[in-house]
């Protein structure tokens, strides 16, 4: 404990974006989508991310084994867990040859100025296919890691959220007296949040989106991302946006947040809907978080806010965008904003100076007079992906 405070160093627990840790998966299955998927598993083998689970087969079996059903539960015969809670290797490569790094960069530096992996600077990754409704045993664990790390080293916890994980942040905090937080939580630093939901996930929900994956196309794997609930979740927050803003523009018809029923109606996805409805007051009004927040985000890239199909919709990929460069709440405790310049929404957890800006802040020495809004000030929002 003395030589963490000899260094000035604030302790750090990271929550990843959608898609942002491992997964792992066993299997006893009834029956099989395809003759050359494993039907059974003696021990749990890596779901997120297997490269070699994304070739032509491959990607039948993963899409059958990722899958959800019902409210929401694993496929049938399969057993889905999280890898390495409290620890941070499931957040620093997704797959278990190193080769797919994500937050491997920013833990590397953090160790270098001092910290020590899965002691100081420790991760909680989660099902990131399930909404955080359906997350009560997540939550618990990750309450007693942050009051865990608070006892073992007598100061609060800075959490860091990216994407996704900045609003499963959000949603933990809700649900915290504000004497906990007051004990417990020194900071909350945002990165690329979606507070006011996003566009993507439509386009994802209608027509899919591979995310650069290989040989797979986009339609094939729309199958696995209908079937996620954090997808319906982030569908773009009506607070957040213009009640006429068209999300889906086609031939017949052009979607705006008032249409979402028969969005999934028209792309023949109505378990979508009740998704949604199930979902959509998770964060809803965005209240104040009730914790000194530092949010980070990209400006001056382009940024869909508009998929154009044609009239196959939706069935083959947008023609067409729209793009904008689109990258609020009140509190008594101190809001930070800092703009970063074409900065992606990948490379924000990657680039050296948001390191540094990082740093700063877990070392106490945040310039905060250059960036603070106060209470009465509204924070952007980043209405791009997750």
């Amino acid at each position: 404990v003395g030589e963490l405070v000899g260094l000035g160093l604030g302790l750090g627990l990271v929550l990843p974006g959608n898609l942002g840790n491992q997964l792992e998966a066993k299997i006893d299955k009834p029956h099989l989508v395809h003759w050359m998927c494993y039907k059974k598993t003696d021990d749990f083998f890596t779901l997120w991310i297997d490269l070699n689970m994304f070739m032509p087969i491959g990607i039948n079996c993963w899409i059958d084994n990722t899958r959800t059903t019902g409210k929401t539960s694993n496929s049938a015969g399969v057993t889905v867990r999280v890898p390495g809670f409290g620890q941070t290797y499931s957040v620093e490569f997704l797959d278990t040859n190193k080769l797919a790094g994500y937050f491997h960069t920013m833990v590397t530096h953090l160790v270098n100025i001092g910290y020590v992996r899965n002691e100081t600077i420790r991760a909680a990754p989660y099902d990131w296919r399930i909404a955080p409704n359906e997350q009560d045993e997540y939550f618990a664990r990750l309450k007693k890691l942050v009051e865990d790390m608070y006892e073992e080293y007598q100061q609060p916890i800075y959490l860091l959220g990216h994407s996704m994980g900045s609003i499963y942040v959000l949603y933990f905090l809700y649900q915290q007296t504000q004497v906990w937080k007051d004990q417990y939580i020194k900071g909350f630093i945002s990165l690329c949040a979606p507070w006011g939901g996003a566009v993507k996930p439509l386009r994802v929900l209608a027509s899919g989106e591979n995310d650069g994956i290989p040989m797979v196309s986009n339609i094939k794997i729309r199958e696995e991302q209908r079937m996620t609930t954090t997808n319906s979740w982030m569908l773009p927050f009506e607070e957040a946006w213009p009640a006429d803003h068209t999300f889906i523009s086609t031939p017949s018809f052009k979607y705006t947040h008032q249409d979402y029923q028969r969005f999934f109606k028209d792309i023949d996805f109505e378990d979508g809907w009740f998704m949604w409805e199930d979902t959509r007051n998770l964060t809803a009004g965005l209240p104040p978080p009730g914790v000194e927040i530092y949010c980070f985000y990209g400006v001056g890239l382009p940024t869909p806010v508009t998929y154009i199909y044609d009239d196959q919709f939706p069935n083959v990929d947008p023609i067409d965008y729209v793009y904008a460069d689109m990258d609020d709440r009140k509190q008594a405790q101190p809001v930070h904003v800092k703009e970063f310049r074409a900065m992606p929404h990948l490379e924000i957890v990657l680039n050296s100076k948001v390191l540094n800006v990082v740093q700063s802040i877990l070392e106490g020495r945040y310039e905060e007079e250059d960036y603070e809004f106060h209470e009465t000030d509204e924070l952007p929002v980043d209405p791009t992906v997750m």
